[in-house]
Formats: structure tokens, sequence, C-alpha cells
């Protein structure tokens, strides 16, 4: 009820029936009295507890009224017309003695006034409607007062401990008001309506009191705007709920403030002491966030999903306030972030978050990544003797504590105790680790830290390692079993016997099988190869199951696939003259 469209002009009320109206003057209002017929007599039936202002010559006033005469005969009344009776009191526009009786008056206090017929309309009286020499009595409530001189009425009665920015001209602001006349009665309410006022202020889209009142105000700030008539809606009113020449009192509470010209604002709440790094356009950011509007009301959480909220920066994939607010941060790092409507959800809002809103994330950096990192290694000790560098196909006994970014723990093999074994380059860990176990000495303590897509990708291990994390292993290497040159998974430590199939068949029946049968005459060859290792003549491929690999290397000389190795089936491996391999 605040805001008057640029060019529009509200239509004019009904006219007001004026039934006493002699030589221009307008008929005064009602009042009761006893005693003398010849003296102005004011009596004081209800008076409010708060009377900041009483009438005084030259203001203009709004009341209603009841005119009787003695006898309780009605020869007038503003009820009956539905309209108070608005005037200027002290310049002659009304019977001397109303002129008299209202000064002094508050607003919403009745009088009873009994008017002496010299100070009302005298002998002459008012043809068909007061006899001459009558005294008159008006019952009189006052129900608005305002002067010309005037100006808007400011009066704050909550101001918040922190006011960063106020109110100016242009700037664009949403508020919830109650609208009431000076007597209290209420014309509008933006509360029952439960939607906020928005608007540009200072630019002629509200009433000009309004525009003025305003100004200055801190978001959660509460004050009472009074505004006379002719910085409101004037002689004419608003067409529909606000009279002509009514005073309004608008109790105001800022929600929210920005200006269209306004970027998105960064306070830094913690930053790290170190930080290597900090994020970039296409960085893959993992953060936690409390979000709410301007004046504190909660709206979203990722702490409540109990999960970071996962994103790219830099490239769309978030709200344009937001895509600048995170660039430049610390893992570890809290800031909060105070996005502008037009580079947030603008003027249309997205679900509980209101149209024009400007939004306050706080938030909390977990982690980042590019998807062109690899893995960072940092070594923090080596012993004296560091020559021997584990490689691929090497047999790896380590211990690790596994963590996120921020100090998260996730795994730990020295709280379970016992050592983590692995071949190297086997795939029997994510690719990060593999990368970060290589040409390690035994003794060594490093930090590898693995990028997910190194690690366990977006989909993460559900219930141990959340999807897009960067993962940090302190890793100490305990034990190294030298494995075989790639692609054997048995080698000859020394010279191969010349007649090897002939030491194999010792019965000489030509036919080897894997494991040995009831026929007595029938060689074992599982057993042979497992002697060949025992007397450290043969050695099979550490970290993997021995059996396994005897059996596959039964398989692959038993070509015809019958079972069984014939002399002519037998053939070894000549890959290279050292490491000859069944």
């Amino acid at each position: 009820m605040a805001i008057r469209a640029r060019g529009w002009r509200p239509p004019p009320p009904p006219l007001l029936l004026l039934l006493l109206w002699v030589t221009g003057q307008a008929a005064p209002v009602a009042g009761l009295g006893l005693g003398s017929d010849t003296e102005l007599q004011i009596e004081r039936r209800f008076v409010p507890d708060e009377c900041p202002r009483t009438v005084r010559s030259g203001d203009f006033v709004r009341y209603h009224y009841v005119g009787m005469f003695p006898d309780g005969q009605k020869f007038d009344s503003s009820y009956d017309r539905d309209s108070t009776f608005n005037v200027f009191v002290g310049k002659g526009q009304l019977i001397a003695g109303m002129d008299q009786a209202l000064v002094g008056m508050c607003v919403n206090e009745r009088r009873f006034v009994k008017i002496p017929s010299k100070l009302a309309y005298g002998s002459e009286g008012v043809s068909g409607v007061i006899p001459p020499d009558s005294v008159l009595h008006f019952d009189v409530l006052l129900m608005d007062i305002w002067n010309s001189e005037d100006q808007v009425q400011i009066h704050t009665y909550f101001k918040p401990p922190s006011c960063p920015r106020t109110i100016q001209v242009s700037d664009f602001v949403r508020y919830h008001y109650n609208g009431t006349f000076l007597d209290g009665t209420l014309f509008d309410s933006s509360h029952n309506r439960m939607k906020t006022y928005d608007t540009y202020v200072g630019i002629g889209w509200l009433i000009p009191g309004m525009d003025k009142g305003l100004l200055g105000m801190c978001v959660g700030e509460k004050r009472i705007i009074t505004i006379p008539p002719f910085l409101a809606y004037g002689e004419d009113g608003d067409g529909k709920d606000i009279p002509g020449q009514a005073s309004l009192v608008f109790d105001v509470a800022l929600l929210d403030l920005h200006n269209p010209k306004d970027g998105i604002s960064i306070e830094n709440k913690v930053v790290p002491e170190n930080c290597e790094r900090q994020s970039q356009t296409g960085d893959f950011l993992r953060y936690h966030y409390n979000g709410t509007l301007l004046d504190g009301t909660f709206f979203d959480s990722s702490y409540s999903r109990n999960r970071t909220f996962d994103t790219y920066i830099g490239q769309g994939y978030v709200i344009a306030g937001m895509d600048e607010g995170l660039l430049g941060v610390c893992i570890g790092e809290k800031r909060r972030i105070v996005v502008p409507p037009h580079l947030g959800y603008g003027e249309e809002g997205r679900g509980n978050i209101p149209g024009s809103a400007v939004l306050v994330f706080d938030i909390h950096v977990i982690d980042f990544h590019n998807p062109s990192d690899s893995i960072s290694i940092t070594s923090h000790y080596k012993p004296p003797d560091c020559s021997v560098l584990s490689k691929k196909g090497d047999y790896l006994k380590y211990h690790y504590n596994a963590s996120l970014l921020d100090g998260t723990l996730l795994d730990s093999t020295w709280n379970l105790g016992k050592t983590y074994n692995i071949v190297l380059g086997s795939g029997q860990v994510v690719l990060g680790m593999d990368m970060g176990l290589r040409e390690m000495c035994v003794g060594e303590k490093r930090t590898v830290i693995i990028p997910p897509h190194l690690g366990y990708g977006e989909a993460g291990v559900d219930g141990e390692v959340p999807g897009s994390a960067v993962l940090v292993f302190d890793i100490e290497l305990l034990e190294l079993v030298a494995g075989l040159p790639e692609g054997y998974m048995f080698i000859w430590n020394g010279e191969v016997s010349a007649n090897l199939f002939e030491e194999i068949d010792k019965d000489g029946n030509g036919e080897v099988l894997l494991e040995e049968k009831k026929q007595l005459c029938t060689e074992k060859f599982s057993e042979y190869i497992h002697a060949q290792v025992a007397s450290g003549k043969g050695k099979l491929a550490p970290g993997f199951d021995a059996e396994m690999i005897v059996k596959n290397m039964f398989t692959n000389q038993d070509r015809n696939g019958d079972g069984k190795v014939t002399a002519e089936e037998f053939k070894l491996k000549d890959q290279e003259a050292k490491h000859d391999e069944l």
C-alpha cells in the first residue's frame, strides 16, 4: 500500500455531503455537555495513554462526530456518511466553538462539547436544519492530525548490532510492514499476504514519504515511519483503502537489501596457515555450506544432508555468484560469500528462496582437485641405504594411515595391527596408490596425495570413502621381496638342465601329470616345481598363490588339453636366456 506506479493517480472519493454549510463554513462536529448555555463546555470522555501530539491552530484534522440538540435530537453525523470530517483548525473553516473545542485533542481522544449559540450559528441558524439561537452538542472522536510543515517521522525501535550497509537511493529492498492510520486502524499488511514488499527506493516507485523513510535502514532494523498525507496519497487517497488527507503509519522490518550494481562480497573466516594451492577455474571442489537469507533465515545446508556439495567451479555448474566466490579458496578455508540476486536466483527465486533475495553462504572447503592432477609424493624419511627401490612385480608389505584432505581418518593398518601386502603393478590397489609406492625403499616414509580419478572416483566406497574425494596416505614400507621380470611367474636361478623333461619324467613313460594319480609310474609336475623352489634352483612370483601359478604353468604345457604333458608338448619359454620359464 506504500507504492504508487508512476503516471497513476487514484480516482477521487465520493463527494462529501455537508449538511451544514453557511457562508463557506463547513459543519462543526459533535459534542455534549451540561451547565450554562452561554459558555463553551468540554468534557474529555476518553484520553489515550499515549499522546505524542495534540491539535494546534493551523493543524489539519480528520474526525468523526455526532451533532445533537440539547433534547438529544440528532441533526447531523459523519458516521451516517461513512466518512470523517476533514478540515483545518483555526482558519475559519469551522464554527468558532468547534475551532476552540478541537485544540489540545489527541488522536483517539473522545470529547463531548457543548457550544453556545454565539459560538455556533447565532440568531440566524441554518435554514431547515439549525433553528436560531440553538445550543449545539457534539460527540467528537479525533482520528488524524497533521500540519503542512510536517515531515516524515522515523522511530527506530530495533537496530542490529552489526550494520555493514544501509539503504541508499536506487537500492532494491525487501521488507515486511503493517500499515495503519494514525488512530491505529490497520489498512494493509505484508504479513497477512505472507510475502515481502519488494521495490526500488528513491526512484519514484514508492510514495515520497516511504522513499524517504526507508533511507538509512539496516537489514534487520525495525522502525516506525509516520507519513503526512501530502507525502502519501494526498487529498484523494488511494481510491480504495486509504481515505483522502490520511496520515499513514508503517511499522517496517527490513529483510534484504542490494543494489543492481553489486557484486559478490567475501569475508574470510578461517584461512589455513599452509595453503600450497588455491582453487582455480576448472577445479572440482567438495565443500560444506549453510545457506541463509540476509536476515538470517535458513534455506539450505549440506550439513543437514551429511554430504558435501561437489562441483566444478568457474564453468557454470553453480549460480554465478558461487562460481566466482569459490575461486581462490584454500583447502580447509572457511569463508562467507554474499550473493546479490542477479548473481543468484534472480527475481523468480527457487524453492524456498524468494525472488530478488540476497543469499549468504557460509562455506567450508573440504578438498579440491583438477582432472589434470596426478599424484603428489612427499618423502619424509629415507634410510641411509636406499639403493633397492620398489618396482612393478615386487611384493611389498607396508603400513598406512588413509585420510581425507581435511584430516578425517578413513583407515589405518597400524590400528588393525597388520601390514597391507600387495604385488606392485598387479591391480591390487587403486592406480594412484600403485604409482605412489613405486621407487620406494624399505624403511622409507612418505605421504601420497591421490586425486579421485586415480583413487575411488565419483562413486567412492559406500560408507567408507566419499565420492570424488582426494585421499592422503601416510606410508611406511616395511618389506620388499623382489618380483620376477615382467611377464614371468617362475624363473630358474641357475642353468637349466638340458634334459629337464627327463628329470621330471623319472619313470620315462613320456608323460607328466599335474597331480599324482594312482598309477605309481606317473610323475607329479607340481611336486617337482615346488622342490625346485625349495632348493633355491627356481623362484615363483612372490605375492601370488603358488598352487595357482603351478597349475597355470602346467596348463600352458598341456597344449592339447588332455590333462598330461608329453615330451613333444614340453617347451621352455625362451624370451631371456638367463630366465627360462616353463
